[in-house]
């Protein structure tokens, strides 16, 4: 048994079970990753892989037991290696970030320019994806660290920090005359057609639950994965907007009036994860490090609380 082997087994699962898709992305010939599977079947004495003629289906039962092995052997020798390479000192590499799109565009910017100025030999990687993706790609080591609201707090295999707070704001066209009514209330908001994020994005659960609570059931008519598409829809006339606090931009959004809605939401918490099993190198950790102390900060700053 080696590496390779190993290593052909699970780029086989992530590819979905397309030996081409894997050799492609193991930079291997088709027959070297099937002959992998092969010697590694060979000599545990079972079949890892359900098999319908040539084509493979789906891991067998031991198969998923090995897998798992798979991926924790291939993760220790990842930090072996990151050991070895901090000894080194070396402060050049990919740091991978997965995140939601609000994340990206509002928060990160400035905390990656400052990354930068003391890691300039350091590629910064933003892959966006769903908050229940971004779980599976740091347990799959497909990114290093990731950043979002929901779920990345709920999994034993991660470690999760809670980092900031936040709140939705209500975003409607200057002239609307809601945004001259006080209070706004959920049952006034029940009455409104609504553009808002999409299921699993940024609270929507604690949204939808914040209107049963009261027997209401919110008016959508868009749902989107991102403020600024959000923002488009209500410019569009599609109706009034809920977003982020930390996505509307004064200097930006200036045909949009703004109104809190913090007193009828609970706050949200984002948080920074990764993997249990990883052994971060020293670059990712003075990212951790950057992120934990001042997102918090960056996140008020926008909110127009500094």
């Amino acid at each position: 048994m080696d590496l390779r082997q190993l290593r052909s087994l699970v780029a086989l699962v992530e590819a979905d079970f397309s030996v081409s898709r894997a050799a492609q992305r193991l930079h291997l010939v088709q027959p070297a990753v099937s002959q992998h599977l092969k010697q590694l079947e060979t000599e545990l004495g079972f079949s890892l892989v359900q098999r319908q003629g040539k084509r493979l289906l789906g891991l067998t039962a031991a198969g998923a037991e090995v897998l798992r092995h798979a991926r924790a052997t291939l993760a220790e020798v990842a930090n072996i290696q990151a050991i070895g390479q901090d000894q080194a000192e070396d402060r050049v590499g990919v740091l991978r970030l997965g995140t939601t799109h609000g994340q990206a565009r509002y928060v990160l910017p400035p905390l990656i320019r400052r990354f930068r100025q003391g890691y300039p030999g350091v590629e910064i990687q933003l892959h966006q994806a769903t908050p229940e993706q971004l779980v599976a790609m740091v347990l799959r080591d497909a990114v290093d660290l990731a950043i979002c609201t929901e779920a990345i707090g709920k999994h034993p295999e991660l470690i999760a920090t809670p980092c900031y707070r936040w709140n939705r704001c209500l975003i409607a066209p200057l002239d609307h005359p809601i945004l001259a009514r006080s209070p706004i209330s959920l049952e006034l908001l029940g009455d409104q057609p609504l553009v808002t994020y999409v299921a699993g994005f940024s609270g929507h659960g604690h949204f939808n639950a914040a209107f049963a609570r009261e027997g209401l059931k919110p008016r959508l008519t868009v749902s989107a994965a991102d403020a600024d598409v959000i923002k488009t829809y209500v410019r569009e006339g599609f109706g009034l907007g809920i977003i982020a606090d930390l996505a509307y931009d004064p200097l930006l959004d200036v045909d949009l009036g703004r109104r809190d809605l913090s007193h009828l939401f609970p706050w949200e918490v984002t948080r920074l994860a990764l993997s249990r099993a990883k052994y971060p190198r020293a670059f990712q950790r003075a990212f951790m490090a950057l992120f934990q102390r001042e997102a918090a900060a960056e996140v008020r700053k926008r909110q127009g609380r500094e």
